[in-house]
């Protein structure tokens, strides 16, 4: 059967080929031999378009392919990464466990440094309807003039 089957195939590509090409004949004219050029350059042309067509067709398939499967994703929801797995040692498994590391961490700021705050001198508030009165009229103009010099 399987012989049979090559067989099969090696006739079916002979007669495609004999059917896509023309047998050329030894003792062709100038002018035949420039209308099968022409023959087959028009051949190849056809071809051509039709494989133009066919890569047309598959990546506008693929493109409606990929939206479609975006749109099944999308409507499955958000997907969650894996988590991967962490190996702990023995001793980080019971560390974690035991009540010293608890009060370790708890007792974090006893190891921080404290930074003295300097007392900044500040200006005594004086009340500012005193300082009003004091500037008015011609006493308070020489006052500032005087100030200026």
């Amino acid at each position: 059967m399987l012989v049979a089957e090559v067989e099969e195939r090696e006739r079916e590509k002979q007669r495609v080929v004999s059917e896509s090409f023309p047998s050329i004949q030894p003792n062709l004219t100038a002018q035949e031999l420039q209308e099968l050029c022409k023959e087959l350059h028009h051949k190849i042309g056809v071809v051509d378009e039709a494989r133009y067509d066919m890569e047309v067709k598959v990546t506008r398939n693929q493109m409606e392919i990929q939206s479609l499967s975006q749109r099944v994703t999308e409507l499955k929801g958000v997907k969650r990464p894996d988590l991967k797995r962490v190996k702990k040692t023995a001793d980080d498994m019971l560390g974690s466990y035991a009540e010293s590391s608890k009060l370790m961490k708890a007792d974090f700021k006893a190891n921080l440094k404290t930074v003295k705050k300097d007392d900044e001198k500040r200006e005594e508030v004086t009340d500012w309807r005193k300082n009003v009165e004091a500037m008015s009229g011609m006493e308070g103009r020489k006052k500032l003039f005087d100030a200026g010099q």
